[in-house]
């Protein structure tokens, strides 16, 4: 990503409204895990801090190619984090029991069947990955060229992509779901243009907390729908 995006990112992820609902349903989709869990293309930090808070039993590693961005990872949340590429991850097979990939797989200079692969290899038999990307390639905005992302991706693609990967039990849910046509209105339509500014900025609290409450609303009471901004999958490598 752009050095500015980086920036925004280790400002805004511990108060803005969607890095505050990923980080929840990431927690909570590692909620049978134990033991090793890696952040696979951690950026700033901001998942392993409220994961290490959520969570102080998992022992937790992160990855990050941008050694800036490593080192404010490693300053917010204390964890490890090691420098590399995803598409070829510098540690040894059957390591963790668990890894993350929250918006990664989407980067430009990511492989998704490199990085799948890689995140297969250092998972212990019996390992869970939790993938989040985002939806709807038909949604790529002048955000997503800012940030570097390539690539949008529906359900069905993300089911597919992580069972031809080897992952077995493969279970896929859209999020962001009731606030998707004010994405769809402030994306398409309002700023649609190459400089408009950046999704992630600090939002008037009271309109961050209302944003937030929805999708706690969302998470915590309503079935999954067929319609999102984002993907959120999980599996296991086979025991």
């Amino acid at each position: 990503m752009e050095a500015g995006e980086y920036a925004l990112m280790d400002e805004q992820e511990g108060s803005m409204w969607w890095y505050r609902a990923l980080h929840k349903r990431l927690i909570a989709a590692l909620r049978p895990v134990r033991g090793r869990v890696l952040d696979a293309g951690c950026g700033t930090g901001g998942f392993l801090r409220a994961a290490g808070q959520a969570r102080p039993d998992l022992a937790l590693s992160g990855l990050e190619w941008d050694a800036a961005a490593a080192a404010r990872a490693i300053a917010k949340s204390g964890a490890a984090v090691a420098r590399g590429s995803v598409n070829a991850l510098p540690f040894a097979s059957d390591t963790f029991d668990a890894a993350i990939s929250a918006d990664v797989l989407c980067h430009a200079q990511v492989d998704p069947a490199a990085t799948l692969g890689e995140l297969y290899r250092i998972l212990r038999p019996g390992g869970f990955v939790v993938v989040n990307m985002p939806a709807y390639d038909w949604l790529l905005s002048a955000h997503d060229h800012r940030v570097h992302n390539a690539r949008r991706m529906d359900a069905a693609q993300v089911r597919e992509m992580l069972q031809k990967a080897g992952f077995v039990r493969v279970r896929t849910r859209y999020w962001n779901s009731l606030l998707l046509p004010i994405m769809i209105l402030e994306r398409k339509i309002l700023n649609r243009g190459e400089e408009a500014d950046s999704d992630v900025k600090a939002y008037p609290p009271l309109l961050n907390r209302a944003l937030l409450s929805v999708l706690d609303i969302e998470q915590a009471a309503l079935p999954a729908l067929p319609f999102g901004g984002s993907v959120m999958a999980t599996g296991e490598r086979p025991a």
